[in-house]
């Protein structure tokens, strides 16, 4: 589970990013993804000259031009040409980073690198997966907890999710975790009552929630022998008010079954994206300046990533616990 947690960042759709150069934010700082032929180039998105944007320029010769006074740089960042300068182009470069493209998404690691682009448990030949795109106002804290708690979702998803039966069930959960990563295995719920898990999983023995550095909010659920399905959520945190996120959808082909499935999973889960939305701004915005949570039992893995998004190790990596609860 340790070689999990990385430093690489998913940023872009790779279909979104072609001959245009194309801006994102990560952290509050912003960045430009280009591609000069076959070759995917990641720089910080400001000129050294005078501040202006890099993405609101162009690409042209293999290099990105500066919209301002056309200043070109290339791929590692380097100052190729300044129009007008009879002498030789003095050293000066933009910040490059390492950047990465697969499973159809665009992954960079300002700094140093660590680890590997996390691809998600269920990937690969043999699975169908579909992405979608969200950013809501408010805290990777508080988006990665709200996808790993399984207990609003009698509430806020309230027959998506659960809550079409009033049958709750005594569920174990065990909480384990290391450096840069922390888990929930639940045990005891044969089935969420809910829409999606009628249509969609059938009969289960195990869900998982988990979280990895730098912030990879996943949820697995297992039928008897195999994982029915799998949502793996890249986060980040765009700027102080908002969060960005890619949604892998994934499961099991099942001779084009999964297909079929897949089909009906993704507007049904981009309801409860905006469900989760809605609620995450609205008690962003009711948060008095300063204030704390109440954390309870129940909130079974937000200390875990407060540590982890502090860099620490949590607490859990080395007294895992476990907790009965009702679901």
């Amino acid at each position: 589970m340790t070689d999990r947690a990385s430093t690489w960042h998913a940023v872009a759709l790779s279909r979104k990013v072609g001959t245009r150069p194309h801006r994102v934010m990560l952290d509050g700082q912003p960045f430009v993804l280009f591609r000069s032929g076959k070759a995917l180039h990641c720089l910080t998105d400001r000129c050294p000259h005078r501040f202006a944007p890099l993405s609101q320029g162009r690409v042209i010769d293999d290099a990105i031009e500066c919209p301002y006074h056309g200043w070109r740089f290339d791929g590692g960042g380097r100052c190729r040409s300044m129009p007008g300068l009879l002498e030789q182009t003095p050293t000066i470069a933009v910040p490059a980073h390492a950047v990465r493209e697969q499973n159809g998404l665009i992954y960079i690691s300002p700094g140093d690198q660590r680890g590997e682009p996390y691809a998600g448990v269920l990937s690969g030949p043999g699975t169908v997966s579909s992405v979608v795109e969200n950013r809501v106002r408010s805290t990777l804290l508080d988006v990665a907890e709200n996808i790993l708690d399984a207990t609003h979702t009698h509430f806020t998803h309230s027959g998506l999710l659960r809550g079409l039966s009033s049958r709750r069930w005594k569920v174990k959960v065990s909480v384990t975790g290391g450096d840069g990563w922390v888990e929930a295995r639940y045990e005891g719920e044969p089935r969420q009552e809910g829409l999606i898990s009628r249509l969609l999983e059938g009969e289960r023995s195990i869900s998982v929630g988990r979280f990895v550095a730098p912030g990879i909010a996943e949820l697995e659920f297992w039928g008897r022998d195999r994982i029915n399905l799998s949502t793996t959520f890249h986060l980040r945190q765009e700027d102080d008010d908002h969060v960005r996120g890619f949604g892998v959808l994934a499961g099991p082909m099942q001779g084009g079954l999964g297909y079929i499935k897949a089909m009906l999973f993704k507007p049904l889960f981009m309801i409860a994206l905006r469900q989760d939305q809605r609620i995450l701004t609205a008690a962003r915005d009711n948060k008095p300046p300063g204030a704390r949570p109440v954390i309870c039992r129940l909130d079974v893995l937000r200390p875990s990533i407060e540590s982890i998004l502090r860099g620490e190790r949590p607490a859990v990596a080395d007294a895992p616990f476990d907790i009965i609860m009702e679901l």
